[in-house]
């Protein structure tokens, strides 16, 4: 962990550098997910299956690599009933959450005669990326499925790494409607949804959160078919003074750490010896956590105090453009709408990151590694599409119509500028 003060001489740039430290993954994984996206490419099902021996260590075969309806009931019904209660608590908020999200379709004629508008549709096929092995993610299947599903996207195909499927994760396929789901992870089950693979019939946009190989095989299929983003390593900064309980923000920074050593967590702090209590807190409850040597190791090599005046805390938040950001002080939108740039915003002393990525009904999926400064999180937006509209009688058509020609000579396109003098000369 590096402590900082704002105050110091060369903050700004000693603390740049430190974020600029590399949190990613190995150089070789972008050479051997070439290699996997290229054998599945030009071999499909074959190849998938090859993967699944090679890497997963399970033998899957074409007709056993789709989990079977009675798979997923069965999933259900062993998920323990207070867990498929926090799903559908969850679901709901989140089904909610984005139907508000909706947006119209809007038409109308302006001063030239001219009738502009567009329309909203959805998107005809997803898949979703669900990763498996270090943890289950019921709440990933449901913060990609549901808005995909408030959209009308008409086919969802959820991809899993291969082996035993968490009762939960069945539970929240059901919640959410999700009846398509393959035993297939890493680069080959982004491959196989990209080109298709027997059975895995191809979607058009692919979402949800995976490790390295899983990023960077999204990265290099670019263009091939839609993307949500590139998801990098979990990040958190908590903005508190001194009024707040050290434990309460120990635990809170704990939360991301104890994703992946590679996670980052800071806080932000006017007080000195308020940032003492919190590291010695943080300290015990790394000695009880189940996760604490992946938390361990993140507050080690990632994590930061910082030593700063509150008025100073948007800007900081705006330079790190973290995932999500707390800010538990009294009045905290005096500070929150200041910052231009996080993933997700918390307000207050009772609303921990941690509701967010489970039950507030807001999106969990959001950008990391500085992403926020250009792109927002996972909405109802990344699976609809919007279509332009433009109808024009003969007399809007005479109105524009020199301009669009004026405009095409300007360029060198002599046949768009056919395109409009023809039926202008003809009306």
């Amino acid at each position: 962990m590096r402590r900082f003060r704002h105050a110091d001489p060369g903050f700004d740039l000693a603390f740049r550098s430190f974020l600029d430290e590399p949190r990613g993954s190995p150089a070789d994984v972008d050479a051997a997910v070439a290699a996997v996206l290229e054998a599945v490419k030009a071999a499909g099902m074959a190849a998938v299956l090859r993967f699944a021996h090679e890497f997963d260590k399970v033998e899957i075969t074409a007709e056993t690599i789709r989990v079977t309806p009675e798979e997923i009931e069965a999933g259900y019904e062993a998920c323990a009933p207070n867990v498929r209660a926090a799903i559908a608590f969850a679901a709901a908020r989140i089904r909610d959450y984005h139907a508000r999200q909706r947006p119209a379709d809007q038409r109308w004629t302006d001063e030239a005669g001219v009738e502009l508008g567009w329309r909203w549709g959805p998107l005809d096929s997803v898949g979703i990326y669900v990763p498996g092995g270090r943890a289950a993610y019921p709440s990933t299947v449901l913060m990609n499925a549901i808005p995909a599903q408030v959209a009308g996207v008409g086919r969802i195909a959820m991809v899993t790494p291969p082996g035993k499927l968490q009762p939960a994760v069945l539970a929240a396929a059901r919640e959410a409607g999700v009846t398509e789901i393959w035993r297939v992870g890493g680069a080959q089950a982004v491959a196989a949804l990209a080109y298709g693979a027997g059975p895995i019939l191809p979607v058009d946009k692919i979402v949800g959160p995976g490790n390295a190989y899983v990023t960077a095989a999204k990265r290099r299929l670019y263009g091939v078919v839609g993307l949500d983003a590139l998801a990098g390593p979990s990040e958190i900064v908590v903005v508190a003074d001194a009024a707040n309980d050290p434990d309460w923000m120990a635990a809170d920074l704990l939360s991301q750490a104890e994703h992946d050593p590679s996670a980052q967590s800071i806080l932000i702090t006017d007080d000195e010896a308020f940032a003492d209590a919190v590291c010695a807190a943080l300290e015990r409850q790394l000695t009880t956590l189940a996760t604490g040597q992946d938390a361990a190791a993140s507050w080690r090599d990632h994590g930061a105090v910082i030593i700063a005046p509150m008025e100073a805390a948007p800007g900081l938040v705006d330079m790190i453009a973290p995932e999500h950001v707390e800010f538990a002080v009294d009045n905290p939108d005096v500070l929150a709408d200041q910052v231009r740039h996080a993933g997700a915003i918390f307000l207050g002393r009772h609303a921990p990151e941690a509701i967010g990525d489970y039950v507030a009904g807001s999106n969990h999926v959001l950008p990391t590694s500085r992403a926020a400064r250009f792109q927002s999180g996972l909405s109802l937006y990344d699976f609809l599409k919007r279509t332009s509209i433009t109808r024009c009688d003969a007399e809007a058509f005479a109105r524009l119509a020199p301009h669009t020609i004026a405009l095409a000579e300007a360029e060198g396109l002599p046949a768009h500028a056919r395109s409009a003098s023809i039926r202008l000369n003809k009306r």
